[in-house]
């Protein structure tokens, strides 16, 4: 199977397009844009939603669903938003069909509705409704709302996981009482998005918050988790919104304060997608396919049995189900194939291709010598140990990969990521080695949008403190465009 992935350095895009399929992670649909997620896909997004839905409880935030389908009339309650949305919104204008007399199925004109309905892009407007109803009081605040669902954004250019017309995410959307417990929450979640991606995805991150230009529409601050995909562009890996009280106030969403004030609410969204999916595949993957991290891999272990006649099946099949019991008693998630449709080498092949983290072999020979044989997914090494103790190995082995697929990455981001300080330096580095650059900004639109214009380069994020320091931003110098005082270097890449 790997002999259909095409190498990365052959062509980036089409590798990471071969490795998506070849690992059945999903497939297009007949709709243009759209993605059947395959049920490995799937099980990966449940992982990826398991831990994040604890994580996000754990912090007292609770599960709701609001609508698919919203007033086109609220979305136009508050400008950036429409503004920002307004291009990407897939309208619902008719509740029927009808065959019409040319026997052609059409919408039927009597079934027009009285007020066009916007399929989800994103839920704040319709959550704001809500909670304009739910709030009175400083005693009804916070609220602390997620919802996992999917959503559309009619997308012209699309890629599998990345961008596509219809996407599934979670989105979290908090009211508070002041500005303070509203920025301390985008932050928070800021934190467990950071958590989620370097602790689980083995995926670095910078923290950071966008400018102006690149701030979700409606938002006063978009903080972010910016992560460097292996092809040296930027994908922007998480957002978590400050709205201040811009939506409160177009939907009258006020309450009365402890001094029996009214005033309008503070709110914050936030969300992470199943591009996360895509993240994680170009993030560790290689030419044989996918490499997942151990704490995110829907199978952890497969076990594999190699026999030729009955008498070998019999003791080698016996001796892999204890194994595969062992493990699964140990906290593992653990697949033993003894399908005999196919031969031990196709397996292997096809588990590689997967990106199963470690593959268990086992043999006559084996069973004689009561050992077995581990292989590595992401450094594909083997060895024979004793079936003695094998969880415990396992156990280690699995934290081994995890530990070594983020500092592979961490390594691979930290040489890719390079200080310019003059235009020429920045062009150069962009075209011939990519990744991340760290270069001032005089912190006017103008220049921003130039830049962008003339090399295809935007502005990541600004690093907050954890980032800046480690990164060396805060320290004053000259626009490397204008020559303008800048305050601090900010991150540039070129980005999915």
């Amino acid at each position: 199977m790997a002999d259909v992935i095409t190498p990365r350095s052959v062509d980036y895009a089409q590798w990471y397009v071969d490795v998506v399929r070849a690992a059945k992670l999903a497939d297009y649909s007949p709709v243009r844009g759209c993605m059947i997620i395959l049920p490995n896909g799937y099980a990966l997004w449940e992982n990826m939603r398991a831990v994040l839905d604890r994580m996000f409880k754990e912090t007292g935030h609770e599960n709701a669903y609001f609508p698919l389908f919203i007033p086109q009339s609220f979305l136009a309650k508050e400008a950036e938003h429409v503004e920002g949305f307004a291009k990407e919104c897939a309208v619902v204008t008719h509740s029927r069909l009808k065959i019409d007399e040319q026997g052609q199925l059409i919408p039927d004109p009597e079934s027009k509705l009285e007020e066009n309905l916007i399929v989800r892009p994103t839920s704040e407007t319709i959550i704001w409704d809500a909670f304009s109803r739910w709030i009175q009081s400083w005693r009804d605040l916070p609220i602390l709302i997620n919802q996992w669902a999917n959503v559309v954004r009619w997308e012209m250019r699309t890629r599998l996981f990345l961008r596509t017309m219809e996407f599934l995410w979670q989105e979290g959307h908090t009211a508070h009482a002041t500005r303070e417990e509203a920025i301390e929450e985008a932050l928070r979640i800021l934190d467990i998005y950071t958590t989620f991606a370097e602790e689980y995805m083995a995926m670095p991150v910078i923290q950071g918050v966008k400018t102006p230009s690149e701030r979700f529409a409606g938002a006063v601050d978009t903080y972010c988790i910016e992560a460097l995909m292996q092809d040296g562009r930027a994908l922007q890996a998480g957002t978590s919104h400050f709205l201040g009280q811009n939506f409160a106030k177009a939907f009258d969403c006020k309450f009365q304060n402890k001094n029996n004030e009214l005033e309008y609410v503070w709110a914050t969204s936030w969300g992470v997608s199943t591009r996360l999916i895509g993240a994680l595949v170009m993030t560790h993957s290689d030419d044989q396919g996918l490499v997942l991290p151990p704490r995110l891999a829907p199978t952890q272990v497969v076990i594999i049995p190699i026999f030729r006649n009955d008498v070998e099946k019999s003791a080698v099949l016996e001796q892999a189900g204890r194994i595969e019991r062992e493990l699964k008693d140990a906290g593992f998630t653990v697949k033993l194939d003894a399908r005999e449709t196919h031969r031990p080498g196709w397996k292997f092949n096809e588990y590689e291709v997967q990106g199963v983290p470690v593959r268990v072999a086992i043999g006559p020979r084996d069973v004689e010598q009561g050992t077995v044989e581990l292989a590595r997914r992401d450094t594909r090494t083997k060895e024979t140990v004793p079936q003695e103790g094998l969880a415990e190995r396992v156990r280690t082995l699995l934290e081994d990969i995890q530990q070594n697929l983020l500092a592979r990455a961490r390594a691979f981001r930290d040489e890719m990521t390079t200080r310019v300080d003059t235009y020429e330096e920045f062009k150069e580095v962009l075209e011939e080695k990519g990744g991340f650059i760290l270069a001032h900004w005089d912190g006017t639109p103008e220049t921003e949008a130039r830049i962008k214009e003339e090399t295809r380069a935007t502005i990541r994020c600004i690093p907050l403190d954890r980032d800046a320091e480690a990164l060396g931003t805060r320290e004053e110098g000259r626009d490397m465009l204008t020559g303008k005082p800048s305050k601090q270097r900010v991150v540039f890449a070129k980005a999915y």
